[in-house]
């Protein structure tokens, strides 16, 4: 597949000129373009089909690289790294000498915070909101976690001092473990866009502004405001940490994706936006089986994995997860900790024998 579309995006700001039709033709690009750049060099694959729509949403709305796009899960922006000028340096990925996998502020000043996988997103973000309200900045701060990230105390705890400080930031939680059925879809589309507009955010923050000379009432409408929230949507949460939760949305669905960041970006104080992507989107091999194609080696597209005729080789962490194994055998006070990823960090056959 050629991409011609793709070869004209030099920056995100070639990216703000393109219509909404075209930015869909973008997204098909891309992706294939991810898929087969991955086939020829290995890397993460699975998740990074996943935030296709998302990032183009994100550097379509937010002027990058002014605004600061923090991204926690550092091997989910090979689409960042190809729309912010380093598409022909892809071939080079992890190598000696390339560009790295993950967000690198040495490499890009797009990206504006070192990271692989370490929760620390919001903190980052939230630090950079605080301190653009400091210097009189006119700047956004955007932080887009998931893939597990959001299991670490460190990011409950940014989001803790994020609702009290009233920053103008926005956190996007990327959940890429269930899925949106067409209604719910359909429902949550027009529910994140009536959410997110002005004409909710006035009139809540009216009548708040009214009832806080009757708290009673005020405590009555802020607990039915959550209630009725949480009717349809799984936010109380993030609400009762300060944040206007909004979604969650389908996180491939730009004509939704757009508008709704576009009132998010609008609004003052602390806000969060719920996405649904699938790992995988778009190659149904990848879609299968995601764990497989999470971090591939190189192959063919066409063929997809296929496994070798001769012994496999085994990795330091297949030797380590044996180890485990052996030990728990002998001492049943063993006890195997993961980050929050069993298949990743080689204690599966052990985590399996115990359940």
């Amino acid at each position: 597949m050629k991409h011609p579309l793709l070869e004209t995006i030099q920056s995100p700001a070639d990216l703000r000129r393109l219509s909404r039709l075209e930015l869909k033709q973008l997204a098909s690009e891309l992706r294939d373009f991810v898929l087969h750049s991955v086939a020829q060099t290995g890397g993460h694959l699975s998740s990074n089909l996943g935030t296709v729509e998302l990032t183009i949403a994100l550097h379509y709305v937010f002027h990058t690289p002014k605004d600061r796009l923090v991204w926690d899960v550092g091997h989910q922006t090979y689409p960042h790294k190809i729309l912010t000028g380093r598409r022909d340096r892809m071939s080079t990925l992890k190598q000696m000498g390339g560009i790295s996998g993950f967000p690198r502020r040495d490499e890009s000043e797009y990206d504006t915070f070192g990271t692989a996988h370490s929760s620390t997103s919001i903190s980052a973000a939230l630090g950079m909101a605080v301190a653009a309200r400091q210097k009189g900045e006119d700047r956004k701060a955007v932080a887009i976690i998931g893939d597990g990230a959001m299991s670490a105390g460190m990011a409950f705890e940014a989001l803790n001092n994020g609702g009290v400080s009233h920053a103008d930031m926005l956190v996007v939680l990327n959940d890429n473990d269930m899925s949106i059925s067409p209604p719910v879809g359909a429902l949550n589309r027009h529910l994140a866009r009536l959410m997110s507009g002005k004409f909710y955010a006035t009139a809540r923050d009216t009548a708040k502004t009214v009832l806080k000379n009757a708290p009673p009432l005020f405590e009555l409408a802020k607990r039915f405001e959550e209630h009725a929230k949480g009717m349809v949507v799984p936010g109380t949460i993030f609400e009762e940490f300060g944040f206007n939760y909004v979604g969650p949305i389908d996180g491939h669905d730009l004509d939704s994706l757009i508008p709704t960041l576009e009132n998010l970006r609008d609004l003052k104080g602390p806000q969060f936006l719920h996405v649904v992507t699938k790992k995988g989107y778009g190659y149904k091999l990848a879609e299968a089986d995601p764990v497989a194609y999470h971090g591939p080696g190189k192959f063919d597209p066409a063929k997809g994995l296929v496994k070798s005729s001769g012994p496999a080789k085994v990795s330091f962490t297949q030797v380590f997860g044996d180890w485990l194994c052996d030990m728990a055998a002998v001492d049943e006070r063993l006890v195997g900790i993961t980050p929050a990823m069993r298949e990743g960090s080689a204690p599966g056959d052990f985590c399996l024998a115990i359940t």
